[in-house]
């Protein structure tokens, strides 16, 4: 009984890490994305955006991205468009609105370094963010795929 035990131990662990290395390759990817449109859009002759309209296109892009990559490659999902679409905006934009507002109550309230305000907001929002794909935005899973499901 105890070796079947620590088997499905190893197992929820194994599946947790797989999760998470694919919540990160698809991150990773996504910043990358972001960062190579930005500069574009920048740069481009023919297209002229200043650097603010430039990062809001290249970071709405990477977030349609982000959005189809974690559907099918982070999580699986099977689930409807409509619900986890809607669900994944709604957390976009609470992590945007934390990344704004971190580094004003952080620096400007509470006099800590910009560095400190950095820190919270590059571990916060993907911690959170994780958590809430997982068990909100993307918690219908594939049969096939549900014991990825970290618990």
């Amino acid at each position: 009984m105890r070796a079947v035990r620590m088997s499905e131990d190893r197992s929820t662990a194994g599946a947790g890490l797989k999760l998470l290395a694919r919540f990160g390759l698809v991150g990773i990817a996504a910043t990358i994305l972001y960062a190579v449109l930005a500069v574009a859009l920048v740069e481009s002759k023919w297209i002229g955006f200043s650097p603010v309209q430039a990062s809001l296109a290249a970071y709405a892009i990477a977030a349609v991205f982000s959005y189809f990559a974690h559907k099918s490659v982070t999580f699986m999902s099977n689930g409807s468009h409509r619900s986890e679409a809607a669900r994944f905006l709604l957390l976009t934009a609470t992590g945007f609105a934390v990344a704004y507002a971190a580094p004003a109550l952080l620096t400007a309230k509470l006099g800590l370094p910009p560095i400190i305000a950095i820190l919270v907001t590059c571990l916060l929002i993907p911690a959170v963010n994780l958590l809430m794909l997982d068990r909100w935005v993307f918690a219908q899973r594939r049969p096939d795929r549900h014991g990825d499901r970290s618990t």
